[in-house]
């Protein structure tokens, strides 16, 4: 590379020699002596290579400024050689997306990353918003290019006060215009997740409606035997009290039937943290054949409770979507309607 550039310079000498004698005879002096520029060698170039990458532009070939409120970024794309414009949405547009967008406009950047004043790489997850309120340095291929935010001008109180009036204006008009689209597609989503749950209840309602016959056949089984106990208990001591011995007699055994009856049942609030009260001891074991009779069936008690719950909350959003303020419509319509 050196001896190359020595040979131009040496046959550029009589090239730029010629003119300059010529002007020197014309004022009567001298032509000064020719000077050869050398040039050193410091080191081995191969690695001084890395050199030649992240070269620190200057600020100006990447410039933000506003326009109608909106920051716009201008910088250079390296391939096409042209520059240009990007506008950002502050409170939508995150830093990937914007990477993303000058990639799709230069398919020859293959990387682009944005780090602060410091080095610190900014997330893609970061809203431009945030970026834009300080310095930082955008990197595309192997360039860096320093990146100065121009102070924006804060508002009043009352324009901000005058912003989100108009904010809130457009949303209103925005919802008036819509609402009755935005109706329909919800009260479409909400029949057919509500067609979906009910496919899944059906075989699950099945089975639970033959399950919940036998344990009912059960319970009741087990209260009519109760019953039936209790009568030949009293019937066997009215035979033993009045046939077979004397009152004297039996009279400490129905005593001790009776204590242990109460001790019994004291039992059962010590187990069960309940009283023994005949409806809830009847629930109670129904639940326990219920239970037991779905283990056995593979029967998902908690699944089904989940799809239940599910299908009230679907079955309650349709109740409220067609509540008439929802509607727009008065309730004397809806009344007639229905």
């Amino acid at each position: 590379m050196l001896p190359r550039a020595g040979q131009l310079l040496r046959s550029a000498r009589g090239t730029w020699q010629q003119p300059l004698a010529a002007a020197a005879a014309r004022s009567g002096r001298s032509l000064p002596a020719p000077q050869m520029l050398h040039l050193k060698q410091t080191g081995n170039l191969k690695h001084h290579k890395a050199a030649c990458y992240g070269t620190l532009v200057p600020s100006d070939e990447v410039t933000v400024s506003y326009r109608y409120g909106l920051p716009v970024v201008t910088l250079m794309l390296p391939s096409r050689k042209e520059r240009c414009q990007f506008t950002i949405k502050p409170m939508l547009t995150r830093v990937g997306t914007f990477l993303q967008d000058i990639q799709k406009e230069d398919k020859g950047i293959e990387r682009a990353e944005v780090f602060t004043t410091d080095g610190s790489k900014i997330p893609t997850t970061t809203l431009m918003e945030i970026l834009l309120m300080n310095d930082f340095k955008l990197v595309i291929n192997n360039t860096t290019y320093s990146v100065q935010v121009p102070v924006k001008e804060k508002w009043s109180r009352e324009h901000a006060t005058e912003a989100e009036d108009i904010k809130s204006l457009v949303h209103r008009l925005f919802i008036a215009l819509h609402l009755e689209d935005h109706q329909l597609r919800r009260e479409r989503e909400l029949l057919q997740k509500l067609d979906h749950l009910r496919e899944q209840l059906v075989p699950l309602e099945q089975m639970k409606a033959k399950i919940a016959t036998s344990a009912d056949a059960k319970t009741n089984t087990l209260l009519w035997t109760g019953l039936a106990l209790l009568s030949t208990q009293g019937g066997a001591l009215a035979w033993l009290t009045w046939w077979v011995y004397s009152w004297d007699i039996m009279e400490p055994v129905t005593y001790f039937i009776t204590y242990g009856s109460a001790l019994a049942f004291y039992a059962y609030f010590v187990l069960t943290k309940q009283d023994y009260v005949y409806p809830d001891v009847k629930d109670r074991q129904f639940l326990h054949y219920f239970y037991r009779k779905s283990r056995s069936q593979q029967f998902d008690v908690e699944q089904y409770n989940k799809l239940k719950e599910a299908l009230a909350e679907v079955e309650e959003s349709l109740r409220r979507l067609h509540q008439p303020l929802h509607l727009q419509l008065p309730i004397q319509e809806i009344n007639d309607r229905d």
